[in-house]
């Protein structure tokens, strides 16, 4: 089950603390690079198994296109789909807000993952963003 939170809802915090699992423990990135000053203009996906939050996301609008930020999964529920189902969600979302497009900027070793989806690779060259590789990538979007 996928909900979605603004940042003074309590659910918020089931978002940070996947988000600090994963991208401040595991990928030792430092927690006041991840908890940035966009918290309060995104909408917050948090996918549950259960009671427990397993997943997480956001989402915000940037010059016109959504901006899918933040995409992570716990590791233990890695390779089973929740992944795309999270980008689903949130795919859904912007298209309710009749939003045009899609841009992500993908971790190197998740480029794969979001062509998968449909997602194409914009930068000429990987970039460094919190010292790990990442290419930005794009989705046009179809309106309902």
């Amino acid at each position: 089950m996928i909900k979605t939170y603004t940042t003074n809802e309590q659910g918020f915090q089931d978002a940070l603390a996947v988000r600090k699992d994963v991208f401040v423990r595991e990928q030792q990135i430092d927690e006041k690079e991840e908890i940035d000053n966009n918290e309060d203009a995104s909408l917050h996906f948090v996918l549950y198994d259960g009671d427990k939050p397993v997943g997480a996301a956001r989402l915000r609008e940037v010059n016109g296109e959504g901006k899918v930020e933040r995409v992570c999964i716990l590791s233990s529920h890695r390779k089973k789909g929740l992944g795309e189902e999270l980008m689903n969600a949130m795919q859904t979302a912007a298209v309710e807000r009749s939003l045009p497009s899609l841009i992500l900027y993908a971790q190197t070793q998740a480029e794969d993952f979001y062509k998968k989806l449909g997602y194409v690779t914009t930068s000429k060259e990987p970039f460094l963003d919190a010292n790990i590789p990442h290419v930005a990538m794009k989705k046009a979007l179809k309106s309902s």
